[in-house]
């Protein structure tokens, strides 16, 4: 098996992690055995940090073995008390002070802390010139502004595809494909637990049960709470705005109307109406220009592009003012490969930029 995450022969990448969760480890599976995946098995990485919360902290200036790394948190559940390249380094100093060319923040999202400690560890890599790909969605809904303020200062790229829709191109759509298009308006459904949450309604469960068949699928968290109340939706309708339509819109600042009064029967009197509820995401400029957004409960007609979308599935729409409105679908599934590729298309794009 591949030492993947040494250097090797050329100029690897150097990526330092911070957090490597489900989706970190999704993305070292795939970098592991490429075999099913050709689109990125030229990404050549050394791993300089791996950074965890609860499963402990790797540092190696040569490249941590990611083979053996990956393995140690699927037999043990965190890196191993002798593993030769342990470290008492957390986060925020490993930023300061490791020497790599990405910053990869993949930590949990904290929104009582808003956005932090994520800010604080883009902001310490582009304050050294280093590159941040985050699909942490706090940087990019609290502090967008400052941080690309600073990667332009600095010379350095902070990317962000990973944020919202996974791995869909919906930040590259706009930047690299409708130059001189303004964004006016957008709109979607972001969040796959509400989603299914509102499809178990239907069939007649409770609130309850449906968040328990939502959590045995993978697609609910152990405490669904943000996704149900608007918190996911207000986040990630923040991170958009501000992505593309140049704002700076806090989720704080975003209208929320939550889903938990929800009862079986007041969705089957919407159906009997021809209706069906779907948590939508919208932000759009007020008649004085300022950005407004909102995530909240709404209820739609049934031949309304939203109330097909199923399940885990997501959707965006993006008003323009040159170009007619475009829609992007992403049919949902269970599995992290999207979010994943997400992370690993940023790397791409920045080993292109770099020309490694």
């Amino acid at each position: 098996m591949p030492r993947v995450g040494y250097r090797g022969e050329g100029h690897p990448l150097r990526v330092l992690f911070v957090g490597f969760g489900n989706v970190g480890r999704t993305a070292g599976e795939i970098l592991r055995d490429p075999k099913n995946y050709p689109g990125v098995a030229d990404l050549d990485l050394a791993t300089v940090g791996l950074i965890t919360r609860t499963r402990g902290c790797l540092a190696n200036p040569s490249g941590v073995d990611l083979s053996r790394a990956l393995e140690e948190l699927k037999t043990r559940g965190r890196f191993a008390p002798d593993h030769p390249d342990r470290t008492d380094l957390d986060g925020l100093t490993a930023a300061r002070t490791l020497d790599y060319h990405v910053l990869v923040e993949i930590s949990p999202l904290n929104v009582a802390a808003r956005g932090e400690p994520a800010i604080s560890h883009v902001r310490a890599a582009l304050s050294r010139g280093r590159h941040a790909v985050t699909a942490n969605k706090g940087p990019v809904a609290w502090a967008h502004e400052e941080l690309c303020a600073l990667a332009e200062e600095k010379g350095a790229a902070f990317l962000k595809e990973t944020t919202v829709m996974d791995g869909v191109p919906v930040f590259n759509l706009a930047e690299r494909c409708m130059q001189g298009c303004r964004v006016l308006e957008i709109a979607g459904i972001l969040n796959s637990t509400s989603n299914w949450v509102l499809a178990g309604l239907e069939e007649g469960l409770s609130l309850e049960a449906a968040v328990r068949v939502a959590q045995e699928a993978g697609i609910a968290e152990a405490d669904p709470s943000h996704d149900l109340e608007g918190w996911d939706g207000a986040v990630k309708v923040s991170a958009l705005a501000n992505g593309l339509m140049g704002g700076e819109l806090t989720p704080d600042q975003v209208e929320r109307v939550g889903m938990s009064h929800l009862t079986p029967e007041t969705v089957a009197s919407a159906r009997t109406r021809g209706r069906r509820f779907k948590m939508l995401c919208r932000a759009w400029r007020d008649e004085e220009g300022v950005l407004k957004g909102r995530s909240a409960l709404e209820e739609l007609p049934l031949d309304h592009f939203y109330a097909s979308v199923s399940g885990a599935g997501a959707a965006l729409t993006l008003r323009t003012d040159l170009l007619h409105t475009i829609r992007v679908v992403e049919e949902g599934g269970t599995s992290l490969v999207p979010t994943a590729y997400g992370v690993l298309s940023d790397l791409l794009a920045l080993r292109d930029r770099m020309n490694f």
